[in-house]
């Protein structure tokens, strides 16, 4: 086999390496276009996990990495003069050169041939000669640009200036620091990459090799608008350095910064839809970009190399072997990118926690990117995660998920909501056994608030024949036996009304039988904002009339009076998902040209004439919620910084909470999913309005609670496929915290199975199978 690899970066000479090791007779070329100790940053951080790889994969490169990392466990967060510091993390970290010139020598000894300043072949040309060509270019991949059509690129652009600099000493922690000046708030992320200066504590010191200095990298980090008012944008690098050393003059001990090429630039997230065409592979920043606030370029680059060997091994040919190498690393890579884009946007929205008590400021930073939660962090470091939980005001002993919420004259027992979700198993509007049994089993679950699925205002309002209504007296009876079954049965527990109509997203089968397919029979006339239907095949709404829309808001009126008298404790008002309030918020579902549509004040007039309505009529102690999308996931559709405003003026006109949603409003929406992926949105309305908010989409875990609640990105969370996965989460959640108090009480009945059953054995001595010798 012939490889060829463009770019002599750590990625592409590892692989290099690999492929030379695991196949001697192989023909390794690597073309570089710069000499071999020209390269850019300093120092080159690499986690446990990636260098357990390189152990197994190459004991020699291993070993050679070993003798020259510094080593450290701590974080400090610095802001406003005081320093929080976090230990048990494990970093490891070598400068670049070093990086490089261990590589060289490994690529060298086996034979691999190595051409520096030099510019490689086009691919195309490669692609002939050789039988694998591995793209290692970088994030200005030229070979990425050739087959744009193939690998399908996007490049997405951030908010933030950055520039990588480094100083002549060792800081003895991975530091934060944060400087807020009169242009506007600037960052510092630095860490040790040789060893530590000689006045470092013994007992927290990096173990790593001895020189004259030390050195630390040091980036400086800000966002664009005050980048600019600093006026960055007219120094030169010369100058950059200097004023940069001065903010940070008390981090740097007043020691100056020093570049290597360094310049201000922003970091691009790298996405390829393709990560191979032929016998062409893309690898590290060519495939895939992750900011380096969670330190991943180099580990990402070294596993892929890790992988594409692997796989080459195991494959009989090169096209499966390419096909086995996207398949694994694209979901590891996918997870790494998601966590880094929440790492990179809290940094970008960093303004928004500086008010935040000062261990709630570090412990929000250290969980930004979800990877870091309560429960891991309280392994690492017990004490810190306690003063936070004492800062935040839990009581000992209990989680942050447990301490009680209140809501105008509501007061939740804990921070757990079982969100609302349709059910389709009513008949003609009237909620029935399955609902009492439902919606009872998750109040007796331990929930602080169970909601009801969207509860629909009028008969053809409706989203399918099987949705439940509180437009009828009897209705209204049957909910107050569900209202009273939560109240006697479960007591602690609160329940909630979603109230909605479902506007163009209506008449529609249940959703088991074809979700948002018409209905084949039977169907109801539609309303909407705007004549326009869902999708193809849907059917087409007629726009609101003034007179209907005083009819609908009646509706509304009538069903929040009815929900009163039925004896729920909360109403939330559903303006999200597409149905009909939602469909006056986004400008792609409402092309009105009245006083109902065009601009965004426009656009909410009507929801917020229906929520006046509903807190009219609506007990003035009980709470009034406002169920928003956030986003719509599609081009010209509301925007985060849309929603900030939607839930302003909610909040504005009385909104005790807002729960935050996205997308579900346009067929053709691309979301971006992940694990509590959409929090970001809610934890940007709760800081820029000042509103308690409700967080939901993808919250699966306790600890994810905990971590969310803790960290001030919202105050309650709404958990919907859990809830159905298991309707006692919240008590199974409290057993396996240890947790026994107010926030989660195990009804009387079920007193008994507050603790986790026994299982079958599982510590038994291992048979002995060998001996040694």
């Amino acid at each position: 086999m012939r490889v060829a690899i463009i770019g002599g970066g750590p990625g592409g000479l590892y692989a290099a390496a690999l492929l030379k090791r695991l196949g001697p007779s192989r023909d390794v070329t690597v073309w570089e276009r710069n000499a071999p100790e020209e390269t850019f940053g300093f120092g080159v951080v690499l986690s446990d996990e990636t260098l357990g790889g390189i152990e197994h994969a190459d004991p020699v490169v291993y070993e050679a990495l070993q003798r020259d990392f510094v080593r450290w466990d701590d974080i400090d967060i610095v802001r406003r003069g005081v320093q929080h510091r976090s230990g048990g993390h494990g970093f490891a970290a070598l400068g670049r050169r070093r990086l490089l010139a261990i590589l060289h020598d490994r690529c060298r000894s086996l034979g691999v041939d190595l051409r520096f300043s030099a510019e490689a072949p086009h691919p195309d040309t490669l692609s002939a000669e050789y039988d694998l060509v591995i793209a290692a270019d970088g994030v200005n991949s030229a070979t990425r640009a050739a087959f744009a059509d193939v690998f399908g690129p996007r490049v997405t652009t951030h908010r933030c200036r950055y520039i990588w600099l480094a100083a002549d000493f060792a800081f003895d922690a991975f530091r934060f620091e944060i400087a807020e000046t009169e242009h506007g708030v600037m960052q510092l992320h630095g860490y040790p990459y040789a060893h530590p200066s000689p006045d470092h504590h013994p007992s927290t010191r990096p173990s790593g090799p001895r020189n004259q200095s030390g050195a630390s990298t040091v980036i400086v980090e800000m966002r664009e608008e005050v980048w600019r008012a600093a006026g960055f944008d007219e120094l030169d690098t010369h100058e950059s350095i200097e004023r940069c050393a001065k903010i940070f003059g008390e981090a740097l001990r007043g020691r100056p910064l020093r570049s290597n090429n360094s310049a201000w630039t922003t970091f691009r997230t790298v996405v390829n839809d393709r990560w191979s065409h032929g016998n062409v592979v893309l690898l590290g920043d060519a495939a895939h970009t992750a900011h380096f606030s969670i330190g991943s370029g180099t580990k990402l680059a070294v596993e892929d190399a890790l992988a594409l060997a692997a796989c080459l091994r195991e494959q009989p040919d090169v096209p499966r072997a390419l096909a086995a190498y996207e398949e694994e690393r694209k979901p590891v890579v996918a997870s790494t990118q998601r966590a880094a884009r929440a790492s990179l946007e809290w940094f970008e929205n960093l303004g928004l926690y500086l008010d935040q008590p000062p261990r709630r400021f570090a412990f929000n930073l250290l969980t930004r990117s979800r990877r870091v939660t309560h429960d891991n962090l309280r392994l690492r470091d017990a004490r810190f995660t306690e003063a936070v939980e004492r800062e935040f005001g839990c009581p000992p002993g209990t989680p942050p998920m447990f301490t009680p919420f209140r809501l105008r004259g509501l007061t939740l027992r804990n921070r757990v909501v079982v969100s609302p979700m349709d059910m389709y198993s009513a008949t003609d509007g009237v909620p029935g056994d399955f609902h009492l049994v439902h919606l009872g089993a998750r109040a007796l679950g331990g929930a602080g608030l169970v909601m009801t699925e969207m509860v629909c205002v009028s008969e053809e309002g409706r989203i399918t024949p099987g949705c439940t209504g509180l437009y009828s007296g009897r209705q209204a009876e049957a909910w107050r036996r569900v209202t009273d079954f939560v109240h006697t049965q479960a007591p602690g527990a609160a329940i909630g009304v979603q109230l909605g109509h479902s506007g163009r997203k209506g008449s529609t089968k249940l959703m088991w039988e074809g979700m948002d397919e018409p209905l084949p029979r039977g169907n109801w006339p539609l309303v909407a904002a705007s004549p326009l239907p869902y999708k193809a095949g849907s059917q087409t709404p007629r726009q609101l009339t003034r007179a209907q829309l005083t009819d609908i808001r009646e509706q509304f009126t009538a069903a929040a009076w009815r929900a009163a008298r039925a004896g729920f404790d909360l109403l939330e008002l559903h303006c999200a998902h597409g149905y009909l309030l939602s469909g006056f918020l986004s400008p792609l579902t409402n092309r009105r040209t009245d006083a109902y549509g065009g601009s965004p004040e426009r656009r909410l007039r009507f929801p917020l004439e229906v929520f006046d309505a509903v807190r009219a009529v609506w007990p003035a102690e009980r709470p009034m919620t406002v169920r928003i999308s956030a986003t719509d996931w599609a081009e010209g559709g509301t925007t985060a910084e849309d929603a900030v405003e939607i839930a302003r003026a909610f909040a504005a006109h009385g909104a005790d909470a807002i729960d935050v949603s996205t997308g579900q409003v346009v067929a053709e929406e691309r979301p971006e999913f992940g694990r509590s992926y959409q929090t970001p949105f809610a934890d940007r309305i709760r800081h820029e309005v000042g509103v308690p908010v409700i967080a939901v989409g993808a919250i699966s875990s306790w600890d994810d609670v905990n971590s969310l609640i803790l960290a001030g990105r919202t105050d309650l969370c709404a958990l919907g496929r859990p809830h159905l996965y298991d309707p006692h989460w919240t008590l199974h959640a409290a057993s396996e915290q240890g947790y026994e108090g107010p926030g989660a009480a195990w009804p009387a009945p079920y007193r008994a199975g507050g603790r986790r059953p026994q299982t079958g054995r599982t510590d038994a001595p291992k048979p002995r199978l060998t001996l040694g010798g």
